[in-house]
């Protein structure tokens, strides 16, 4: 309830408020435009969503605002009142860097740029993507200037501020480089030590109404509340929506059921932090998740920590069965090793769990690059094609549907997002292993379906926290250390070379 002796906090909490119901209207076109949306209705689509935009951040960059924050700092605010006020001034200090015309400017190019990418990539369509893409990185690079002069950070750093607040590239760089002083090894000893285990590849079809069947039933499984939430299809997986109506999408194919169920999974985690986010002040930023690197580590929490385990294969063993009929290639044993099965590819969101970071590496070294002007728009395919070729060792010479092409992320001007993938699975495994120590009976538990100590310990720890912490001290009180790529390490060489997990 709000207080007589907190007048300016009373007035923020409902413009809070306010922002939150407009950005659901937001999250729901986003979601109709990647799903339900006609073709024809891009350039009408793209003006509304331009409209929203420019109305929300008109809202949260009013004058009076300043004067509020400042009297609300003095008015007598428990602890969580002044983590939500430090959210707030955090993200009023951002918005009020950008001019109304560049926010609007910046979504219609995005919408534009995005709609034309579902058509131009299959096609290998890179000159007419290029020619949408340039002005979607001409406006990216004026807002990281913007932001760059009233932080005094680099034009890289404010974005990547976006999605991680207080994370710098230079931190990303030293952690990056550490992994490719050892990942390529690991993947060549890993793919040796897999080539005397033969592995029984499944017989399709799949048929899409099965997969999706089956995806539904894995997403109950991870206790997906479906009175809050739906899945449907669209080009490219992804979450939206807010904590009382998550939006989740996955992709078919009819010759590969794994990809659809892992991405399925991937985007169930994240659906499930945005579902037990904290109610008591829900539209409130200190209500909200903490970065996108926290997120991506509950998604991978839930694909490649749990999914791709050895005892979580019992569990899906007999889904397959039922949905696809038996045959011997869904046997725990077989299924565990066709999840866990290390083969470089060119696609980043079907890569296996040891080579998906080397795809993460080379975005966030070209799109920095891009941001801080030391490459154009025209460089990324020869930028991509030498990453590709001395990260994974593949030749990308000309295919740029399954290159640069590929993911969604720039063509909607979400540069700065990238490294938070690799960061997030650093923190899943910090976030295991914590789980392994306290629970040391966790591996039998999972293989038994009881997944109940998984969920508990991430919703007191992860979930239910919110933004009420910097990330530093939520992954203090969480794992007793900030994040420590270590674990990331440990993971991976006891998986894939050790043995059973």
């Amino acid at each position: 309830m709000p207080s007589p002796s907190t007048p300016a906090y009373n007035t923020l909490e409902r413009l809070q408020q306010r922002l939150h119901r407009l950005r659901h209207l937001q999250s729901i076109a986003h979601w109709d435009q990647a799903c339900n949306m006609p073709p024809k209705g891009s350039e009408a689509r793209g003006a509304a969503l331009a409209e929203i935009a420019s109305l929300l951040h008109g809202l949260g960059t009013e004058p009076r605002l300043k004067d509020d924050m400042a009297r609300a700092a003095q008015e007598p605010l428990d602890e969580l009142q002044r983590a939500n006020l430090r959210e707030i001034e955090r993200a009023w200090q951002r918005a009020t860097a950008l001019p109304d015309e560049l926010v609007q400017a910046r979504s219609l190019a995005a919408s534009r740029c995005e709609h034309e990418w579902r058509r131009q990539r299959p096609a290998n369509d890179w000159t007419g993507f290029l020619e949408n893409f340039r002005p979607v990185l001409r406006l990216a690079r004026q807002e990281a200037q913007l932001l760059s002069a009233q932080s005094g950070l680099s034009p890289y750093d404010t974005l990547l501020d976006t999605y991680e607040p207080g994370m710098r590239a230079s931190s990303v760089e030293a952690w990056f480089a550490d992994l490719k002083s050892w990942l390529p090894a690991l993947i060549a000893r890993v793919a040796s030590a897999q080539a005397g285990q033969p592995v029984i590849a499944p017989q399709g079809p799949f048929p899409r109404e099965a997969q999706r069947a089956l995806s539904e039933e894995v997403m109950s499984l991870l206790g997906f509340d479906f009175e809050a939430g739906r899945l449907d299809e669209s080009t490219h997986p992804f979450s939206g929506g807010v904590p009382e109506d998550v939006r989740l999408t996955t992709r078919y194919r009819e010759d590969n059921f794994v990809q659809s169920l892992m991405a399925t999974i991937h985007e169930t985690g994240h659906a499930r932090y945005e579902q037990n986010l904290p109610r008591a002040g829900l539209g409130q930023p200190v209500a909200q998740a903490r970065s996108m690197a926290i997120h991506e580590s509950q998604s991978l929490t839930f694909e490649m920590q749990l999914a791709r385990s050895r005892p979580f294969a019992e569990q899906l063993s007999p889904l397959l069965m039922r949905h696809f009929g038996a045959q011997a290639a869904f046997e725990a044993g077989n299924l565990h090793r066709l999840l866990t099965r290390v083969s470089p590819g060119f696609i980043r969101v079907n890569a296996d769990e040891v080579s998906y970071p080397a795809h993460v590496i080379l975005r966030f070294e070209i799109e920095r690059a891009l941001i801080e002007g030391d490459a154009e728009a025209e460089d990324i395919p020869g930028l991509w094609d030498e990453k590709m070729a001395a990260y994974l060792g593949l030749d990308t010479r000309g295919n740029f549907r399954d290159g640069c092409m590929q993911d969604v992320h720039w063509a909607e001007g979400l540069f700065g997002y990238f490294p938070c993938y690799t960061l997030g699975a650093m923190y899943a495994a910090q976030w295991f292993a914590t789980m392994r120590r306290q629970m040391p009976d966790l591996d039998d538990r999972i293989a038994r379906g009881e997944l109940q100590g998984v969920f508990d310990w991430l919703r007191e720890h992860i979930w239910q926290q919110g933004s009420r912490w910097t990330t530093d001290e939520l992954a203090q009180r969480a794992s007793g250390e900030a994040l420590n790529p270590a674990f990331f390490r440990a993971h991976l060489q006891g998986r894939y070379l050790a043995g059973p997990a």
